[in-house]
């Protein structure tokens, strides 16, 4: 297990039953004194982006559910770090934020790779000890994230190609019911 940091992968316990990160993998952007943040990447939402906001018209971008903490705003992780300015590197090749305008031009122009680019309403929030608290209960596992997961082309296998990317007894939970009592 690795420490949370900026860059790491939540990987929700396969018994994790709160229904906000049920078999859910989180990407941490933020974690310091102040607490933790970060985005949920295997859950896509119904609506596309176009739908959710003004300007993308006929762009149906994929948006995620970033997690339960304002579930008003959308944020985005980019590979784009030239061509979007003031995006923090989260990790290697892989940004948070950035010029919103400058990005609806871009996707405008059809001058960017929707495969690049994560759409999230929401995002996933703790305060200071709170996720310490969770990781001592073991609702979460921790492993360094990789922008092949982080940018998965099938966001439903995320969380079970995570367990595989922590390999050896991780990779058996995998096939774990949720409910152990039904099996």
């Amino acid at each position: 297990m690795v420490t949370p940091a900026s860059g790491i992968l939540l990987i929700a316990d396969p018994f994790l039953k709160d229904p906000n990160f049920m078999r859910t993998v989180v990407f941490l952007c933020e974690h310091n004194d102040e607490g933790t943040m970060g985005f949920v990447i295997n859950k896509k939402i119904e609506q596309t982006l176009d739908e959710l906001m003004e300007g993308f018209d006929d762009h149906a971008l994929p948006v995620y559910y970033g997690g339960p903490v304002q579930m008003d705003t959308i944020h985005f992780l980019h590979q784009y770090p030239e061509s979007i300015p003031g995006g923090v590197e989260v990790m290697k090749g892989v940004y948070w934020g950035g010029d919103f305008a400058l990005l609806t031009e871009l996707v405008k122009r059809g001058e960017m790779d929707p495969e690049k680019v994560r759409f999230f309403i929401g995002y996933s929030g703790w305060s200071t000890g709170q996720l310490d608290d969770e990781l001592k209960e073991k609702s979460w596992l921790t492993a360094a994230a990789t922008r092949k997961l982080v940018f998965h082309e099938q966001p439903e296998d995320i969380w079970k190609d995570s367990l595989k990317h922590l390999g050896g007894e991780y990779e058996m939970m995998i096939n774990f019911p949720i409910d152990p009592s039904l099996n």
